[in-house]
């Protein structure tokens, strides 16, 4: 099984080879992490014990935060290396976390890059977010004796039809793995009936549930820093996908009639698309301003466009009302406890697949409004505009209803403790 799919990857690999010698070319590409990816330039952990903590791009990273920071109260000797796929998810990393933690690119799963970073790194213990499954990285976990752990696990429904059919595969993988920390009793259910030993599955609930709190007086930072008066209603449009800004500007042009101080913060999930959406505003004769040109530019905006990576869950508390986007397209949805934390009502569309129990959470609460399409997303939308009361109530309801979910760090720590600590204190077999 192994020497196939170490075969099929390194031909992958070889077809990709021109793509990624392109990007490492361009500024923000690969070029910072290119040996790494191979195993090499890694960072070493000889003199201090460190665990191996691995997020894959953005979303992972910023999930991974409250997470690191109680593994460093709880464990303040042990070193944390946080690894990313990609240049953005590294972003993340320095700008939420710094220097506390150290960073690297994950190696590509094939034996001898994977022999040679787990061989440099020696962590006490490895913990991937979500459900990475690599063969090869956990095998060379196995082989070594490190213990290993799915935090925040999920299986989606696209995933698991994929899954189910390479389950002999699998089977064997999962047994490689420690513990596994599910988000959902579905998704628990689903990772063993792949193969996982049952003793090994919990269910921990998800990550997204703990941020970290905003500092005191980021909001009024960030007004300053966005031009806001403070008396402006706020539309903020998160993780935005192509087809959703069309029906946003459509719905936006038309409520600017009635609320002209109404100022849109649109932030699209790849930030590569910004010139794109740019386009969508000129042709309905509206100016948009990026958030990397403030507080400097001061020509008249109707729309802000976000720009950068990893602030989207701070400018959720500047707003009035809230939509989340890859939800009128059939993506999948993506973080709507975020604004809810922030005491934000939340408006997202039918297609939630991918975080199915939190908007069941909001809906439930009364602290969302779920729409089908453009029309029902400006009615509700100026539904909210027009009712404080209503924006207030539907805030408190979600902040409310999501904290009752809290516990996620605390459970995962006890995993860490009972199955990753336990079985190899720092210092043993080092």
């Amino acid at each position: 099984m192994y020497l196939i799919y170490s075969f099929l990857l390194a031909l992958a690999v070889l077809c990709y080879a021109p793509v990624f010698v392109v990007r490492r070319l361009l500024p923000g590409g690969y070029a910072s992490g290119f040996r790494q990816r191979f195993g090499q330039g890694l960072p070493g952990t000889r003199d201090a014990a460190a665990c191996w903590i691995h997020a894959v791009s953005v979303g992972e990273a910023a999930t991974s935060v409250p997470l690191v920071e109680a593994i460093r109260r709880r464990w303040p000797t042990l070193r944390v290396i946080l690894s990313t796929v990609t240049p953005t998810g590294a972003r993340v990393v320095r700008d939420r976390l710094g220097d506390r933690v150290t960073h690297c690119y994950f190696p590509l799963d094939l034996p001898g890059p994977v022999r040679r970073a787990v061989g440099a790194i020696a962590p006490v213990f490895f913990i991937a977010l979500e459900t990475e499954l690599w063969p090869n990285f956990f095998r060379e976990l196995h082989r070594r004796g490190i213990p290993s752990m799915i935090v925040n696990g999920r299986i989606s429904d696209r995933s698991f039809r994929r899954y189910r059919w390479v389950r002999f595969v699998l089977r064997r993988l999962l047994g490689q793995i420690t513990v596994f920390g599910m988000q959902s009793p579905e998704d628990a259910r689903r990772i063993i009936a792949l193969g996982a030993p049952a003793e090994r599955v919990v269910v921990t609930g998800n990550l997204k549930t703990e941020p970290i709190p905003p500092e005191a007086g980021a909001e009024k930072v960030w007004e300053r820093l966005l031009r806001l008066t403070g008396t402006e209603l706020v539309w903020v449009a998160g993780s935005t996908h192509r087809g959703e800004e069309t029906i946003l500007l459509d719905a936006f042009q038309d409520l600017r009639a009635r609320y002209p101080s109404l100022t849109l913060v649109i932030a699209p999930r790849d930030p590569g698309r910004i010139p794109e959406v740019e386009r969508l505003l000129r042709d309905r004769e509206l100016v948009g301003v990026r958030r990397t040109t403030l507080p400097g530019n001061s020509a008249r905006r109707d729309a802000i466009l976000l720009d950068t990576v990893g602030e989207l869950a701070q400018l959720y508390g500047l707003a009035d009302v809230v939509f989340v986007g890859g939800s009128l397209i059939p993506w999948g949805g993506h973080n709507m406890l975020e604004p809810a934390f922030h005491r934000k009502p939340v408006v997202f569309g039918p297609h939630n697949m991918n975080f199915r129990e939190s908007a069941a959470l909001l809906l439930r609460s009364g602290g969302a409004i779920q729409v089908r399409d453009g029309q029902e997303l400006r009615t509700a939308i100026e539904r909210l505009l027009a009712d404080s009361g209503l924006r207030a109530r539907m805030g408190e309801a979600g902040f409310q209803a999501v904290g009752t979910r809290r516990g996620v760090v605390a459970d995962s720590l006890e995993l860490i403790q009972r199955y990753l600590m336990d079985r190899h204190p720092p210092g043993e077999g080092r």
